[in-house]
């Protein structure tokens, strides 16, 4: 096997007090090896054997399967698994200009980080265009699993495991890190085009959204949510139903696609992970009636904090998590409207933006009746 990039990580004591952060954060990036090739997506397979017979020369193309995972909306995946050991990895080529949403940066930065703490695979290589890591064994969740009771309660305590997380830069005993999901929801905003190439996305653009109203919408937006008091944490940010998998024998569950992850408020990423509930299809009926929610929040509060929660805890979680749901929606919304217009994977991107912006205008009325 390749070198584990943890292992070739720089300690804390090279590079915490000899080199400024941003500079050791470099230098743990370029502890993963590198290949100067670009995937083409129209030769998918061909460039992801070139990639991991670059980290594994010992494998033969003869002894390799080829299957692309189609479930993602941003990226291109495909794993590759030598036959001979019934070994997987990963090749994800990177969705067309969508370093304009991601901070690939900050997602090796991630990726290295949860490795070294047995909270994902490991990171075996960089390329041009995209990642090689280590592929997780078990089953894909579905849209229904989610919400059964014991699959449900292995999320909710893999998300507490997840939210003590501390990224390299703040293992230092420094006070609360800085989230920075307003920040990138305010680049996004700015990053929304106003004219699209397809004249159909155009006209379904021009009907339903209005740049400078959705800038207020967001200011205010912003400003209720900031009175929750939610608790920032390294939160995944994409806990959807294809990003969740079961190991059976062990009774847990694990996450996978960490782009996203990111400092950002614990209601932000459970209530994201409620909203994907709905599915792709956006059927809204799927989210959780607060019962569930509650028996959620034990079991990840239990985790979290080691001890039972008290009512007014669990009160409390439930507050964040209502509020920031309706960010969850604007979040992708906006996320949406960017993709439909530099994406080339076949998706509906611009209905997809009006459903969640229609699911946050229906939700807000419920949730904050008299603030926004």
């Amino acid at each position: 096997m390749p070198p584990n990039s943890v292992r070739n990580q720089p300690s804390s004591n090279d590079t915490q007090h000899t080199m400024p952060a941003d500079e050791a954060l470099d230098q743990l990036i370029e502890a993963t090896p590198y290949i100067d090739f670009e995937v083409n997506s129209s030769e998918l397979f061909a460039g992801a054997y070139k990639i991991v017979s670059t980290v594994f020369p010992s494998w033969k193309e003869q002894d390799i399967k080829f299957v692309q995972c189609k479930d993602g909306i941003t990226n291109q995946l495909v794993r590759v698994t030598h036959r001979p050991t019934d070994f997987s990895v990963l090749i994800r080529a990177f969705g067309r200009k969508s370093e304009i949403l991601i901070d690939r940066k900050q997602e090796i930065i991630n990726l290295v980080t949860l490795s070294a703490q047995g909270l994902c695979p490991p990171l075996y290589a960089r390329f041009r265009n995209g990642l090689m890591y280590g592929f997780i064994k078990g089953r894909v969740s579905t849209v229904e699993e989610m919400s059964h009771p014991k699959t449900a309660s292995w999320i909710a305590k893999k998300l507490g495991k997840w939210h003590k997380v501390l990224l390299p830069q703040d293992q230092t005993g420094k006070p609360e890190p800085k989230q920075t999901l307003w920040s990138t929801m305010r680049r996004w905003i700015a990053d929304v085009p106003t004219q699209y190439d397809d004249p159909e996305q155009q006209k379904k653009f021009d009907a339903r959204f209005d740049i400078k109203k959705l800038l207020q919408e967001l200011d205010d937006l912003i400003k209720v949510l900031e009175t929750l008091d939610s608790p920032t944490v390294f939160s995944h940010n994409d806990l959807l139903y294809g990003n969740v998998i079961y190991d059976d024998e062990k009774e847990e569950a694990s996450f996978i696609d960490y782009e996203y992850g990111c400092y950002a408020f614990r209601g932000f990423d459970i209530g994201n992970h409620f909203n994907e509930f709905a599915g792709f299809e956006c059927d809204y009926s799927r989210y959780p009636e607060k019962s569930f929610q509650m028996q959620w929040f034990e079991w990840y509060l239990t985790e979290y904090n080691g001890v039972t929660p008290t009512h007014e805890q669990l009160e409390h979680l439930y507050k964040e998590v209502e509020g920031f749901s309706l960010a969850s929606h604007f979040y992708w919304g906006l996320w949406a409207l960017i993709q439909a217009k530099i994406s080339t994977i076949d998706f509906d991107y611009m209905s997809y933006a009006k459903l969640r912006f229609d699911e946050y205008e229906r939700r807000k009325c419920i949730v904050f009746p008299s603030s926004l």
